[in-house]
């Protein structure tokens, strides 16, 4: 390899690298923008930065891919979208929409759960049992508290629910890293079916749902990067 092949090599690494670095910032940026500004109860700074956050994080994804070469997992970006289409259908206040937005999260948890199978998060088959069956237990508790106060949503919110457990499971499956990142998704959606349900609220509820579903959505992405890269280091 000649030298000037060398250095083009290298500053075209650099610059992938100053990329990916970027869009992280400005994703940890636009997170903490929107959650002060439910801190604050300021709606107009946190309903424009909400839709932000998920395109943010999947061109993070992108980019933190294309330093090591690679491609991101082909249904990450595709996730992370749906996501971002149910940020903004969850903010119009619309019983329609509601259920839309719903539709659209499914659709990411759907890509996740496809994406984690496919790299083998229910091959070792004993851990997914007692992790299904532990999420499972949880999942039976949850919605039979909720289930007399949730109305019409009953059915809509138990088959989102079980879909998004279904997430959780197998995020377990690749390390800790998604295992926490699908906890951590169930434990904010959970929270918005309180609201639902018209339970009592946390102090700061919305806060804490937000928070932890921003966290979720990074220990996912990030960590189906991670099992890409080990993947790939365990072949060479």
């Amino acid at each position: 390899m000649s030298i000037r092949t060398t250095t083009r090599a290298t500053t075209g690494l650099g610059g992938r690298l100053r990329s990916a670095t970027g869009l992280l910032g400005g994703f940890a940026a636009a997170s903490a923008v929107h959650l002060g500004s439910i801190l604050s109860g300021a709606p107009v700074l946190r309903n424009a930065t909400k839709p932000a956050l998920m395109p943010l994080l999947a061109a993070h994804s992108v980019a933190a891919a294309a330093r090591t070469e690679r491609e991101a997992p082909e249904l990450l970006t595709p996730a992370l979208l749906a996501s971002a289409g149910g940020d903004v259908l969850l903010q119009l206040n619309d019983d329609t929409a509601f259920l839309a937005g719903m539709g659209s999260f499914a659709a990411a948890h759907v890509c996740y759960v496809a994406m984690f199978v496919r790299r083998g998060a229910l091959t070792d088959r004993r851990r997914a049992l007692v992790v299904a069956a532990a999420y499972a237990t949880a999942w039976v508790g949850m919605i039979g508290q909720l289930w007399p106060d949730l109305g019409e949503l009953k059915v809509p919110v138990a088959g989102y629910s079980l879909l998004l457990t279904s997430t959780a499971v197998t995020a377990a499956g690749l390390g800790w890293r998604t295992g926490l990142g699908g906890a951590l998704f169930l434990l904010s959606d959970t929270l918005i079916a309180t609201q639902l349900a018209k339970w009592r609220e946390l102090p700061g509820h919305q806060f804490w749902i937000m928070a932890t579903y921003v966290l979720a959505q990074y220990l996912l992405a990030s960590g189906l990067l991670q099992h890409e890269e080990r993947q790939e280091r365990a072949a060479l």
